[in-house]
């Protein structure tokens, strides 16, 4: 996927405003990729199906437990094990790992996704010594040729610098649907197998 997936503002307000905006947690850009990632039904995924995820990889890095996956995603625990972090990123659809870390630099889900790609790399270490005017003027050209071959436009984050790295539309909160007896029976019994 190439779309970003952080909307919306982290816990506690907006991001600070300046040249150091405050990173995203771990349980924000988690839930955020839980619920515009696609399971295997083409549904969002809960805890328990990107746990399942999880377990029918290939070769999975590590087994991760719907509780584990609920409490980083609720903010319980905000410390998992690289071998999780791994698993939950493949089970995801290949999401670039350091997306997790909370670096405001990490937030760009979609800048992550293109730095993956080897030229999209080359090019990042060519512009690096050039002045900002040209910096500018190539980003200017790239505009143009992406419209000129009909791909869709990159949204700007504000900067003028194209990279997309402020989180850009804020989310309305969705109200959470109430549970019936028999699911909330289930859900507790789930809960304590997790214990």
């Amino acid at each position: 996927m190439s779309a970003s997936c952080d909307e919306g503002e982290p816990p506690g307000g907006a991001a600070a405003e300046g040249p150091h905006p405050r990173p995203h947690s771990l349980a924000h850009k988690l839930k955020s990729l839980m619920a515009h990632r696609k399971d295997a039904r083409g549904r969002a995924y809960v805890s328990r199906t990107l746990s399942q995820a999880v377990e029918d990889l290939p070769e999975p890095p590590a087994t991760t437990s719907f509780a584990l996956i609920a409490k980083l995603a609720g903010g319980q625990q905000d410390n998992p094990t690289i071998k999780t972090v791994l698993a939950l990123c493949q089970a995801l659809g290949d999401v670039p790992p350091a997306h997790l870390l909370p670096h405001p630099g990490y937030d760009d889900l979609a800048a992550l996704e293109a730095f993956e790609d080897p030229l999209a790399r080359r090019l990042l270490v060519l512009l690096g010594d050039l002045p900002e005017g040209e910096v500018r003027a190539v980003i200017a050209h790239l505009e143009q040729r992406r419209e000129a071959l009909g791909l869709p436009s990159v949204p700007d984050d504000g900067t003028g610098d194209g990279t997309g790295a402020a989180a850009a539309a804020v989310k309305p909160k969705r109200t959470r649907r109430r549970r019936t007896e028999t699911e909330a029976a289930q859900y507790a019994a789930d809960a304590l197998e997790g214990l």
